[in-house]
């Protein structure tokens, strides 16, 4: 039914009022239209006939029908929300939400990552210095202790031989030693002949037989024999710090060894550093003048560095490199070589009476053992030490046995350090830490000299530039402006 304006103007003033106020489903005519087919509401499929309008069932407009008028577009646009473009944005904003979360937590992940290799690797490097630091100390009070238990038994026992064979002896115990920690620490443990064999690796790949047991371990044993004998020499003749500089010798001895017979690099400062210690040999003999005792001495010391130099580059040759199980399974098969093969050496002595003891009692057997465990010690702590952190620093535990004899002396009152002893000693010394320098030392100093030089052009550069920009900031609030010159 048609409606049309009353003539006191109402649904003019309505159209007016629905314009007025901005309802967004206002339209010309609005109020004009004053019946609207609400009774039936028919959804059909796509493709579907829909019935026609027409065939609704018509009502009379009501003041419900016009509120229900202006809600419907609010209904209609809440309808098609959940499928319509609504739903499609909410969607894509839970996608990106998810790929940003997913980014996130990756990117935290390799944060947390990162933070933990650092954690660990400080935390390795840590150990490692700690360790180096023990290890130091270890290995130079039981060099230092092995020195002076021998000066003391010589004071009721002096048979140097009969010491090194019985110290020598103590090897046999190096692998039962490896063994018990590697049942203390290992996880898969092995049965004692089956790690034996595993070790044995390093005579060859068919292990251990009796013609490689007396072709390779008869030259070290007996190197290992001259070596402790001619050290154990010295000691007669010279002080403990005094033999303890000069068989500091042996790494310039390796080096010119290596050089020679193994062709390793060459390296001017390690050339430097034999000439230093050829230098402070020369020293100490010239200290008490070249004559008696002390010249005899020195060269007892200097063959004891030297064989302990031909030992290491020979077992470099042939026997290369060796893990801890490998080395504690060499040295306590030099002991059974020991053993078995040079025991007749202090028999013929004793009845030849060069080394002769009388009664068997008066044998200090407290002092050789000790000196036995401290000499056992050492040679565990040098390999155990390879493991556990760097090679530099059981090279540098070494060095520090000369100060630490020396301190020793002093306090005994058995030596008075002369200036030309005592500058022997430190040249000695400054040449064996010589020798600890890598073999890129020139490239790493260069490197390191250049990124301090980079460093400080980058801070002269900032300076001139801060400096510039508070020129600058002054110049304006003088009302100036100031120009660099070319």
């Amino acid at each position: 039914m048609d409606v049309k304006a009353a003539p006191n103007g109402v649904a003019t003033i309505e159209d007016r009022i629905l314009r007025i106020t901005g309802y967004y489903g206002y339209y010309p005519g609005y109020s004009s239209q004053k019946s609207v087919s609400r009774s039936s509401v028919t959804r059909c499929k796509p493709g579907a006939n829909c019935p026609s309008t027409r065939s609704g069932i018509r009502r009379q407009l009501s003041p419900l029908s016009v509120a229900e008028d202006s809600a419907a577009p609010i209904l209609e646009l809440q309808s098609r929300s959940p499928s319509g473009i609504c739903r499609h944005s909410r969607v894509e904003r839970q996608i990106r939400s998810g790929e940003e979360g997913t980014q996130t937590h990756t990117e935290n992940n390799s944060q947390e990552n990162q933070a933990q290799t650092r954690c660990q690797s400080c935390t390795s490097t840590f150990l490692k210095v700690v360790w180096g630091f023990l290890i130091i100390l270890s290995v130079s009070s039981s060099w230092v202790g092995t020195t002076q238990i021998v000066k003391i038994t010589y004071k009721n026992f002096d048979y140097p031989f009969f010491m090194t064979w019985f110290s020598t002896n103590w090897n046999i115990m190096f692998f039962p030693v490896y063994y018990s920690g590697h049942l203390a620490t290992a996880q898969e443990k092995q049965s004692p002949i089956k790690k034996f064999r595993e070790c044995s690796r390093i005579f060859g790949e068919d292990g251990l037989t009796l013609k490689l047991f007396l072709k390779r371990t008869a030259p070290f044993s007996i190197l290992w024999t001259l070596t402790n004998y001619l050290y154990l020499l010295a000691l007669k003749k010279l002080t403990a710090t005094d033999v303890s500089a000069l068989f500091c010798c042996n790494k310039a001895f390796v080096f010119l060894l290596s050089w020679i017979v193994l062709k390793d690099r060459f390296m001017g400062v390690r050339i430097v550093a034999a000439i230093m210690a050829i230098t402070g040999i020369v020293m100490m003999a010239y200290a008490d003048g070249f004559h008696g005792d002390s010249i005899i001495g020195v060269a007892y010391a200097v063959g004891s560095a030297s064989t302990s130099a031909l030992y290491k580059v020979l077992f470099k040759m042939f026997l290369g490199s060796a893990n801890f199980g490998e080395a504690a399974h060499f040295v306590s098969t030099l002991g059974f070589f020991n053993l078995i093969f040079i025991s007749f050496t202090p028999i013929i002595l004793y009845f030849t009476k060069v080394e002769y003891w009388s009664p068997f009692s008066a044998v200090p057997w407290g002092y050789l053992c000790g000196v036995a465990g401290l000499w056992l010690a050492f040679n565990i702590l040098v390999n155990v030490g390879v493991v556990l952190t760097y090679p530099i620093l059981i090279s540098i535990g070494t060095v520090l046995s000369v100060p630490g004899n020396a301190a020793v002396d002093l306090l005994k009152h058995e030596v008075i350090f002369s200036v030309v002893r005592l500058g022997a000693t430190i040249i000695i010394c400054t040449g064996f830490l010589l020798m600890l320098l890598p073999e890129e030392w020139d490239e790493i100093t260069l490197r390191f000299i250049n990124s301090l030089k980079e460093k400080k052009s980058e801070d002269h550069a900032e300076d001139i530039t801060d400096s510039s920009v508070h020129t600058r900031s002054r110049s304006r609030a003088n009302g100036t402006v100031s120009i660099p010159l070319a």
